[in-house]
């Protein structure tokens, strides 16, 4: 089976447009030939492809309200069933959960005023930022997903400028495109090592698509900190002590007590923290 790759396809840039579903798949960027989920319920979502859609759908362009996968007449496009949190609809979910961004490909079918003019458009990476039930339009219920797109430095485009009100010839500036590009197989591993539990407090969250925790960086990734995308670079934590280490609430010491709340920081022996990020973190922002 071909590795799932969550983010970016080498080559394949915002913006570049692709003729048919085959040639989607064939350049990585949205592997199956009909399905509009990429994903696994047991890994995560990797893309998806918004053309035709379900009526439930919103595009607000940079905010999508995206409907799940199930139940719906390929006929009449409505919905005759309910949908159920699972398969390619749970997978969305571990998105959330575990903040995997997800591809997302427009097709020229999509009632959009964002669509393109003709075949596929790849538009970019997206955050799972929320999901929930709700009785769409034709009363039955289904899966909403909240993506928001992942900003990126100096996004790869054109600026256009209007030189007069006659419409002149415009002039186009092409920008260099930036990534920081994430493993997030590390976010998965660092959360396996502890089963979910927060490296500070213990504490295990349940949800409707399983445990939650989420993979703190140590020293911070892109300008001006710099830090790397390592396991080394990654702690487990709850969602309030990732907030809490994020800005100083509290920071850890070379012995891994730790500053600002009692305790220790919890160390599998799987897991080698280097000391050098804990320090990076103390000297930026311990009060």
């Amino acid at each position: 089976m071909a590795e799932r790759i969550f983010g970016h396809i080498p080559n394949v840039y915002e913006g570049d447009v692709f003729e048919s579903r085959l040639i989607l798949s064939h350049n990585k960027v949205h592997r199956p030939t009909q399905a509009g989920i990429s994903g696994s319920q047991k890994e995560g979502a990797d893309s998806i492809v918004l053309s035709g859609g379900y009526e439930d759908d919103q595009d607000l362009g940079d905010v999508i309200i995206y409907t799940g996968h199930g139940g719906r007449d390929h006929n009449s496009k409505k919905q005759i069933t309910d949908q159920t949190l699972s398969d390619k609809n749970l997978a969305l979910a571990l998105n959330c959960q575990n903040g995997l961004p997800v591809r997302v490909i427009r097709g020229a079918n999509h009632k959009s005023k964002f669509s393109p003019e003709y075949g596929y458009r790849y538009d970019g990476l997206y955050k799972v930022v929320k999901y929930w039930k709700k009785k769409g339009k034709s009363g039955f219920n289904v899966w909403l997903f909240r993506l928001e797109k992942v900003d990126t430095d100096n996004r790869f485009g054109f600026e256009v400028k209007e030189e007069t009100p006659g419409y002149s010839k415009t002039s186009r500036t092409a920008v260099t495109q930036q990534r920081i590009n994430r493993d997030y197989s590390l976010t998965i591993k660092v959360k396996e090592i502890y089963n979910s539990h927060c490296q500070v407090c213990n504490v295990k969250l349940y949800t409707s698509a399983g445990f939650y925790a989420e993979a703190a960086h140590i020293k911070p990734l892109g300008k001006p900190h710099n830090g790397p995308d390592t396991l080394d670079n990654l702690l487990c934590l709850c969602p309030n002590h990732h907030v809490m280490f994020d800005f100083g609430g509290f920071t850890i010491n070379d012995d891994f007590s730790l500053t600002g709340l009692e305790g220790e920081l919890n160390i599998n022996t799987e897991h080698k923290i280097n000391k050098e990020f804990i320090r990076y973190h103390r000297e930026h922002f311990a009060i």
